[in-house]
């Protein structure tokens, strides 16, 4: 801007900071940015706040936002009352005339944003801008667009009888105009007077701005020549209107010769033009002389006051005679008469002209054309161009119906889309599936979308849908914004007289509640709304069904987008057809998503009310938006605004946007009728509630029957959202709520409402089957004084004349600023980006659609946040196992290294301790991973809040860990006991017999010192005494192992009376021969509904699983403890337990079962023990020292060094067993760890991609037999995936020898330092080099790696009988044997990677650890076999990603032994129906599975291609199936047999999310 404006205008602009939005920068879409100035309620405390002040309180609709044109006075600064300079210079720099502040807007207002100004001022009753004065060396402005938005209704008397009324756009109306002008000397305040007249019995409300007004007047700099226009609309009541007939009113601003072409054109255009007037000057006389033309329209209003002069007088007089008007166009004020009686005179006269038939009204038209005549500018020419487009799209509807026009213009939202809507419900619901097979059924459907789709793309774009489209390409968005704008007009206007008829008729059959006609005529309306959204609705539609897409429908989205940041409404659910365009949707979201950087962070706000509860009034108050309110057309579905957070403020919101839904309204008394409409609602309540950070309810307090039903449906939708995990805010909001005393006397209302709440959360908690909401605040967190609001009504009078009330508007504004400084507050989850918002919008859309939303939603977000809890806690689990494993180990090593010497009691106590020190060690790490479970849920990512559910889960998972490990813990200290004690009773017969040895050795040397023999006679002579005194040695006493087991059988079945059945068996004997189920095995009564032969499946599967866990426990080195078979019997009960109900066999077929896997225990356990035995057998362990006794007596003999050989002896024979230990004792842990931290690491991470990773591997090889393996083998084949699995990547890269290279190296080095200390004293001194020093030296090194190794000292005494060497050439010669020995290991660990026999030494075995991560629960569906995924251990719910046909799982129809094809995926959403023997042989609907198996989530698949996988797999190996179950084939349906592998792989990546 420059100093060329003129001097006033340059000076109000520099004043109130606005020079830099001059001309018309100023936008709306600026104003409507969320900033902090949104929570600021303090009045301006400058002049450059007063416009933002002014615009911010404007569009809350505050009819009190004109007073802030006075900045507050100071008057304490100025002590001298009688200063005349005291009002002079402060006086201007303390404010602004208001019309001043309103004109200097609108020059600074673009187009829309002056529009939108003269609304919020029409809504407050305040008098708009007509012409608004020159600016720049222009003409003055006729202001056409800035009054094409306001829509008014109004009931003339003419109508009052009928009820009828008149809905407009203001400036459309033909209203008769009355203008106010005066003369430079008037004296009256015409828009005082205006006031007076446009009032009636109540307060005078301030239309038009006088001076009276404010606390100082302060003078108009660039407000002259301002015409403004207000319009007075009766309501159709005599005693209340003022005119029976709309009028309205013009006010020109300053004096008539100053504005002579606004006046010249209000003469032209008005029906009477009011001239105010004391006397009459000659220029004054020149400027009425030039209108004399028109002088029937002249009035003359004249002030006589009492000083008034004769001249004055006579100079009206002479007027009046020029003039020649009649005695009745000049109207006196007498100074008897005071302006309240002079305002009924005036309105008199109004009312006389009114009554003159021929009465001028204007027009538009006429006001378009007499501007133009006169040199005015009109401010819509500059959007001529986008007119006209506008009305060409417009003429083509021409007299046509609107629903032919649409048919022929709009045909993708033709019946096809509405079908399709249709189609996707039917598809959800299956519940007309009539005589065809489900699946063949649910086929059917999806062949219907399918052509539906393939008609819908083939249609062409209609020649309005591409005029639409090209009008919005421009790159000129000023261009797309008239012509949208224009487009509304017409369309508006179109519709209002299209359906004015039509509602009238709907208005009147409700009243007769005729449910049929009531369906037709609300099916016509929607059928003849046609507006700017039916038209971005076939723009969507282009799009979605669009299957190659050229470059123009390929751009659409990125139109939308733009379109949506710049304010406009997107639709997101379809009301006429409900439903939502996904694809199109999603598309324009992301292309905003991706303009704007990626950073879409949004906060969702919806407000839910009844129909005409005023909720798109309070988001359009609140937030200055313009969701429709009243179009004259039936609005339905939802539309979002997107609202651009400002720079500034979005690191303390934390949001980028904030996204306003507003929807139609719920219990719609036009709908109510209709017998789905409840269903309606509910669905509607529950996706926009669900969509919500923030739920508004809005109600009315004085309609409760009214209240009730929203309430109860939005209870309904705040249940469901707490089950999956979304907690939006919830706010209530009491409409028409007013009086001082409403907050207090409200408080028993908002008591009685938690109430309420209470009681329909119980009801919608049993209705939804979630019994255990029993209270509000158990479904959300709801405080009954921060989350009630009360609100007064909108209007301050009856409408249409009444303002909005004040009160409203202030209410409104606390609200939101309440609202914001929450959201500040309030940070805790992470924001949702536009991703995340459609991912979860698409997953509550299609959940909303089915009968159970509870049991039936899927939503990526919530599975990916699962997912993500489900690896941490598995990590969490390890850490845990694997400190206690390192425990375990060093105590384990501890617990063998104790003195051999100590009495049994000693070893019994160390242990007692060891069991204290590991509870302590293992509460330890329950805090930790409790913690660690707590601060993941305070996480503001990974989407902890929708999985909140889930938390006690995994609580109770930590409980079960613990006690798990617990037990282990102190069973494996109590196995370790077991063989210490073993070892000591070996090693005392060993230590007897090595004492006879050693004296035999030494007496056999003395002998044959007498004579010279050769080292063959030696050795001969050795053998001799070697068989003699080993001659007795005695073995370790065999345990009655079958003994034991009974023992441990008899106690499990310790509280039932079978103690007779068990004493009569031979344990020996039993299991020798495969177990059959027998008709004795299930009760007569109970016999007809069993099925023996899935019991014997079942039977065989628990044997099988029973003896491969006996296989891996009888394999390892250790000795048997009955831990084993006390285990061995929980796993069984466990699996009969899960299984009891489906086979209800009774108590003999559990006795015989049990006999028979202890039968197969007693054999393994047996040889297991005598493998123990043998390896601690102290014959065995004399005979390994045989060869060293015999080097030392031929040594001995010759007198030879012995110094190298006995150090090698001491290496292989007490350093290596301890060393391959150590390896073994640890490795475990590192070959999980190896396995966790590979590339293969995303299979093990949670169960789900477990499940993922090993069906991906099933399709790909493609093998029948690890297919059947896989399904009736589980358990086995998981364990038998992952042994393969281990040993492919122990092979890879030599990674089992890097493994073992490194614990080598650990021990080694340990062993290297126990060496250095060892050969020195505590002082650092080298121990002496003498013999004796060799025994302190071997001590020494045992005493420091007694937390590392157990090295017998039985076997140190037999290694050092009778060395001749000294200390130094020993250690020298040990330390050699040292790198020897690592040497020797390092060649073997090379040569042997049996992967088997390693990991069959380990103490922790890997496979095992791996199996219980993935395996779960190992609960199987109980329609299809499928396993259960859920993470933890003591999960209360079990699921499965995916499910497969029930003949997989070994079912068949009972009549035609053909396999089931069926999915419970779908049958659970379908009316079919199950029997079994849960059921007791009854039928019982799928829908209500849960009452048979509560613990069981089964919900629809999300598509139709999820369950393409093993649809693939019963379709490729149908035949093969069928042979291995011995049924008949299933019967295919035809579209399954079109699935590809790749198909097959597709739906199995969709299933689990992988991307």
């Amino acid at each position: 801007m420059t100093q060329q404006l003129p001097e006033g205008l340059f000076k109000t602009l520099s004043r109130l900071g606005l020079e830099n939005f001059y001309p018309n920068k100023l936008t709306l879409r600026s104003l409507l940015e969320i900033n902090k100035e949104d929570i600021n309620t303090n009045l301006a405390s400058s002049l450059k706040e007063i416009p933002w002040y002014f615009l911010r309180n404007l569009l809350q609709i505050n009819a009190e936002c004109r007073s802030c044109v006075q900045l507050p006075a100071n008057d304490e600064e100025n002590d001298d009352l009688f200063n005349i300079d005291l009002c002079t210079a402060e006086e201007i720099d303390n404010g602004i005339n208001a019309l001043d502040l309103i004109v200097a807007l609108f020059f600074c207002a673009d187009s829309f944003l002056q529009q939108e100004i003269a609304l919020r001022m029409s809504m407050c009753q305040f008098s708009l801008p007509l012409l608004l004065p020159h600016s720049n060396n222009s003409q003055c402005s006729l202001m056409l667009w800035a009054l094409r938005g306001i829509v008014k209704e109004w009931r003339p008397h003419s109508l009052s009888e009928s009820k009828g009324f008149i809905e407009d756009t203001i400036v459309e109306a033909n209203i008769p105009l009355y203008s106010f002008v005066r003369l430079k000397n008037s004296s009256l305040s015409k828009s005082q007077m205006l006031n007076l007249v446009l009032s009636r019995g109540q307060q005078s409300h301030n239309i038009f701005m006088h001076k009276d007004m404010e606390d100082r007047a302060f003078k108009k700099e660039i407000a002259n020549g301002l015409v403004e226009v207000f319009w007075y609309l009766p309501c159709g009541r005599e005693n209340l209107d003022i005119f029976p007939e709309p009028v309205a009113f013009a006010n020109l601003r300053g004096d008539i010769c100053e504005s002579p072409a606004q006046f010249s054109f209000l003469v032209h255009i008005s029906t009477a033009t009011f001239v105010f007037l004391d006397k009459v000057e000659d220029k004054e006389q020149e400027s009425l002389n030039s209108v004399k033309n028109m002088r029937e329209k002249i009035f003359l209003v004249v002030n006589h006051k009492e000083q008034s002069d004769r001249e004055d007088m006579m100079s009206v007089k002479t007027t009046f005679e020029k003039l020649d008007l009649p005695k009745t166009n000049v109207i006196r004020k007498d100074k008897t008469n005071n302006i309240t009686f002079f305002s009924k005179k005036l309105c008199a006269s109004i009312k006389t002209s009114l009554e003159v038939a021929t009465i001028n009204k204007i027009t538009t038209n006429l006001m378009h054309e007499k501007a133009t005549e006169l040199g005015l500018s009109v401010d819509e020419t500059k959007s001529e161009e986008q007119k006209k487009a506008a009305e060409e799209i417009i003429e083509a509807i021409g007299e046509q119906s609107i629903l032919n026009y649409k048919k022929l213009h709009l045909p993708l939202q033709g019946e096809n889309w509405k079908r399709l809507s249709k189609l996707e419900i039917k598809l959800c619901r299956l519940n007309d599936y009539s005589d065809l097979g489900i699946e063949d059924y649910k086929s059917q459907l999806q062949e219907e979308k399918t052509r539906i789709k393939e008609e819908q793309s083939r249609r062409d774009i209609s020649k309005d849908m591409r005029g639409f489209i090209d009008n919005l390409c421009t790159s000129d968005k000023e261009k797309r914004d008239f012509f949208l704008k224009w487009m509304k007009l017409k369309l508006d206007t179109h519709s209002r007289k299209n359906l004015f008829h039509l509602r009238n008729q709907f208005k009147e059959q409700c009243k007769t509640k005729d449910a049929e006609l009531i369906k037709g005529l609300d099916k016509a309306l929607l059928e003849s709304s046609l507006g700017i959204e039916h038209y971005m609705r076939e723009m969507g539609l282009i799009y979605k069904f669009s299957q190659k897409p050229t470059d123009d429908v390929s751009r659409l989205p990125l139109l939308a987008a733009e379109m949506v940041l710049d304010g406009h409404p997107l639709e997101l659910l379809d009301g006429d057809a409900s439903n939502i365009p996904e694809k199109w949707v999603s598309a324009v979201l992301n292309e905003v998503h991706n303009k704007v950087g990626k950073r879409s962070r949004l906060l969702v706000l919806t407000v839910l009310g009844v129909q005409s509860s005023g909720k798109s009034t309070l988001l359009n108050t609140m937030f200055g938006v313009q969701f429709p309110v009243s179009s004259g057309r039936c609005t339905r579905g939802a539309y979002m605004i997107f609202l651009k957070v400002n720079e500034d403020y979005r690191r303390e919101l934390n949001y980028d946007f904030i996204v306003l839904i507003d929807t139609e309204g719920l219990k719609s008394a036009d709908l109510a009728q209709l017998e789905d409409s409840y269903e309606h609602d509910n669905q509607l309540a529950t996706f926009v509630i669900g969509l919500s950070d923030i739920a508004i309810i809005n109600t009315a307090m004085e309609n409760v029957t009214e209240m009730k039903d929203i309430l109860q449906i939005a209870v309904h939708a705040f249940l469901r959202m707490t089950h999956i995990g979304k907690k939006p805010a919830c706010h209530f909001v009491h409409q028409n709520v007013a009086g001082v005393s409403a907050h207090s006397k409200c408080i028993a209302e908002r008591k009685r409402l938690l109430d309420q709440l209470d009681e329909m959360t119980q009801i919608a908690s049993e209705m939804e089957k979630q019994p255990t909401a029993k209270l509000f605040t158990d479904v959300l967190n709801y405080d009954m004084e921060k989350n009630n609001w009360n609100i007064p009504g909108l209007w301050h009078g009856t409408p249409p004349m009444a303002p909005v009330n004040t009160g409203y508007s202030e209410a409104v504004a606390d609200f939101k600023k309440h609202l914001l400084e929450t959201i500040k507050n309030n940070g805790n989850n992470e924001p949702t980006q536009i991703p995340e918002f459609l991912e979860w919008m698409t997953s509550l859309w299609r959940t909303v659609k089915y009968e159970n939303f509870i049991f039936n939603f899927r939503n990526t977000l919530v599975a990916h946040a699962y997912d993500n809890l489900c690896k941490a806690f598995n990590q969490w689990d390890w850490e845990f196992r694997k400190e206690i494993h390192s425990w375990q180990h060093t105590t384990e090593v501890e617990i063998l290294n104790a003195d051999m010497d100590s009495q049994v009691e000693v070893w019994n106590k160390l242990v007692s301790d060891k069991k204290e020190e590991l509870s302590g060690e293992i509460k330890n790490e329950e805090m930790k991973m409790n913690e660690k479970l707590k601060e993941y849920f305070k996480r503001k990512d990974q989407r902890v809040n929708l999985i909140e559910k889930y938390k006690v889960d995994f609580l109770n998972s930590i409980k079960s860990l613990t006690n798990e490990i617990q037990q282990s813990g102190r069973t494996k200290l109590d196995c370790v006991l077991e063989l210490k004690l073993s070892k000591k009773k070996a090693e005392e017969i060993q230590r007897k017999y090595r004492v006879l040895i050693e004296e035999a050795v030494m007496r056999l040397l003395h002998d044959c010192k007498m004579s010279s023999l050769s080292d063959d006679q030696l050795t001969k002579e050795f053998e001799k005494m070697w068989s003699a005194s080993t001659a007795n040695v005695s073995g370790l006493e065999e345990r009655d192992i079958v003994g034991c087991i009974l023992k441990q059988l008899k106690k499990n079945f310790s509280n039932r009376n079978v103690n007779q059945e068990l004493l009569n068996t031979d344990l020996k004997k039993v299991g020798q021969s495969s177990f059959r189920v027998i008709d004795e095995h299930v009760d007569k009564c109970k016999g007809k509904f069993v099925d023996m032969e899935q019991l014997q499946i079942f039977t065989d599967a628990a044997i099988k699983s029973c003896t491969q866990y006996l296989s891996e426990k009888a394999e390892t080195t250790e000795d048997y403890h009955d831990s084993l078979t006390k285990d061995l019997l929980e796993k069984l009960d466990k699996n009969l337990e899960q299984n009891y109900k489906k086979y209800e066999a009774n108590t003999k077929y559990e006795i015989d079962l049990k006999l028979h896997i202890c039968g197969i225990a007693s054999r393994e356990f047996l040889k297991m023990h005598q493998r123990f035995l043998s390896n601690l057998n102290p014959h065995g362990q004399l005979e390994k020292y045989k060869p060293g006794y015999l080097s030392d007596f031929i040594d001995l003999y010759k007198e030879r060094d012995d110094c190298q050989r006995k150090a090698n002896d001491y290496i292989q024979l007490c350093i290596k067993p301890a060393v391959e230990d150590f390896i073994n004792r640890s490795l475990g842990v590192d070959i999980v760890d190896e396995i966790l931290t590979s590339h293969h690491s995303a299979e093990y991470s949670s169960r789900s991609f477990f499940q993922y990773s090993i069906q991906k591997e099933l399709l790909l090889k493609d093998d029948f037999d690890t297919f059947v393996k896989y399904i009736n083998s589980y358990e086995n084949f998981v364990k038998n995936w992952i042994f393969q699995h281990i040993q492919q990547q122990m092979t890879e890269e030599n990674t089992l020898y890097k493994l073992k290279n490194n614990k080598l190296q650990v021990i080694v080095k340990k062993i290297t330092t126990a060496i250095d200390v060892a050969s020195k004293e505590p002082d650092g001194v080298s121990l002496p080099n003498n013999n004796k020093s060799i025994a302190k030296l071997v001590s020494g090194i045992r005493e420091n790696l007694i937390k590392d190794i157990s090295i017998s000292v039985e076997d140190e005494k037999s290694i050092l009988f009778q060395i001749q060497s000294t200390c130094h050439p020993f250690i020298n010669s040990v330390n050699m044997a040292l790198e020897n020995l690592a040497t020797q290991l390092r060649d073997q660990f090379l040569k042997s990677e049996d992967i088997m026999e390693t990991v069959r030494k380990l103490t922790v075995k890997p496979q095992e650890e791996l199996f219980r991560r993935v395996f779960g629960c190992g609960i199987q569906c109980p329609f299809c076999k499928t396993p259960c995924e859920s993470g933890g251990k003591d999960h209360t719910l079990h699921s499965a990603a995916i499910h497969r046909p029930q003949g997989l799982g070994k079912y068949k129809f009972n009549k035609t032994k053909r396999l089931v094809e069926r999915l419970c995926t779908t049958e659970v959403q379908s009316n079919t129906k199950f029997k079994n023997t849960d059921t007791k042989g009854e039928f019982h609907p799928y829908k209500d599975y849960k009452t048979y198996y509560p613990d069981w989530q089964i919900p629809p698949d999300a598509t139709i291609e999820a369950s393409d996988y093993w649809k693939y797999i019963l379709m490729k190996y149908n035949n093969e199936f069928a042979e291995e179950y011995e049924a008949e084939p299933a019967n295919i349906p035809e579209p399954w047999k079109k699935i590809s592998q790749e198909d097959a792989l597709k739906g199995l990546k969709d299933a689990f999310n992988v991307k």
